[in-house]
């Protein structure tokens, strides 16, 4: 008897577009409730696997079974339990704020009367009922994304699929989002987002994988693949530009548990990062800026895929 709980399950799960495999062979499971995340650099094969998920890209090898239902033969009717947040905002920017909800409501086949009190609080909750009657197209980019998040729920969906949901917002812009998908969690709702921003990952994720070259490198909550992959703390050091180098050889005779070198600082994995500072002082270096700070996601990022995450 298969778990109720479980919403969706991959098994071995491929796309393969010609000679080329998008995503390769990947596990996982997603639970009811929870905000699961696939992270990872352009080109890892996040939005493929989405696109799978939103039956609008077969699988080309393993089983996928969401909400119980092959997606093959069942795309539809699984397609009419799913909201889906775009990476690029699809609205129809001739129309009202309203109109777009109310008019998205009828795809659904929902009543016009169901279909005005779901906009009427929707719109509420994304912080829009002020411009209810404006046009979209002078919209600023982040209440775009908030009246997209809005029409995905329109039909009060078992599962919210969000791709790369702040990309391309102004700092202020992706709070006000996290805020309303932080809300959506709270409330229940359950959420799959990919995202390459570390923050948002670790602000939103119960559960994530990290996914490169279209397989599965790590999953597990923020706090575990931390723990696992990473230190209790980073030490951030950066030296005069001509400096840079030589001191980075000098600390490659310091005790840690791994050293980075990037283009503009040195980071120290370690456990205590003023420990790990006065160490560097005793081997005669001495940098213009130290920061001592905890262990992130982007840190295991680099630990697992050995590259910076905007390279991707």
């Amino acid at each position: 008897m298969p778990d109720p709980d479980v919403l969706v399950t991959a098994v071995g799960l491929t796309k393969r577009f010609g000679s080329f495999t998008a995503v390769d062979g990947i596990d996982f499971e997603l639970r009811r409730g929870e905000a699961f995340g696939f992270l990872g650099p352009n080109g890892a094969g996040k939005s493929s696997t989405m696109r799978m998920i939103g039956c609008v890209s077969p699988p080309s090898g393993g089983d996928l079974a969401i909400l119980g239902m092959n997606p093959i033969s069942a795309g539809p009717a699984i397609r009419a339990r799913l909201g889906v947040v775009p990476q690029e905002d699809t609205l129809d920017v001739e129309l009202t704020v309203r109109e777009n909800l109310l008019i998205y409501g009828r795809y659904f086949g929902l009543s016009r009367a169901v279909i005005v009190d779901r906009t009427a609080r929707l719109l509420d909750f994304v912080q829009l009922s002020e411009r209810a009657n404006d046009q979209v197209e002078p919209l600023s980019g982040g209440m775009k994304r908030r009246l997209t998040i809005a029409r995905s729920l329109i039909n009060e969906p078992d599962i919210l699929l969000l791709d790369e949901p702040t990309t391309g917002l102004d700092p202020q812009a992706r709070h006000v989002v996290w805020d309303r998908l932080f809300r959506l969690k709270q409330e229940g709702v359950t959420l799959i987002l990919t995202t390459h921003y570390m923050d948002e990952a670790e602000q939103l994720c119960d559960r994530l994988v990290v996914m490169d070259g279209g397989k599965i490198a790590a999953a597990g909550s923020p706090r575990q693949l931390i723990d696992t992959y990473s230190t209790r703390e980073v030490l951030e050091l950066r030296f005069a530009v001509a400096d840079h180098d030589q001191a980075a050889e000098v600390l490659a005779r310091a005790k840690a548990d791994r050293i980075e070198t990037l283009a503009d600082r040195v980071l120290m994995y370690v456990a205590d990062g003023d420990a790990a500072l006065t160490q560097v002082r005793e081997l005669g270096l001495e940098p213009v800026a130290s920061l001592v700070r905890r262990s992130t996601l982007e840190d295991v990022f680099l630990r697992l895929t050995g590259r910076r995450l905007e390279d991707g």
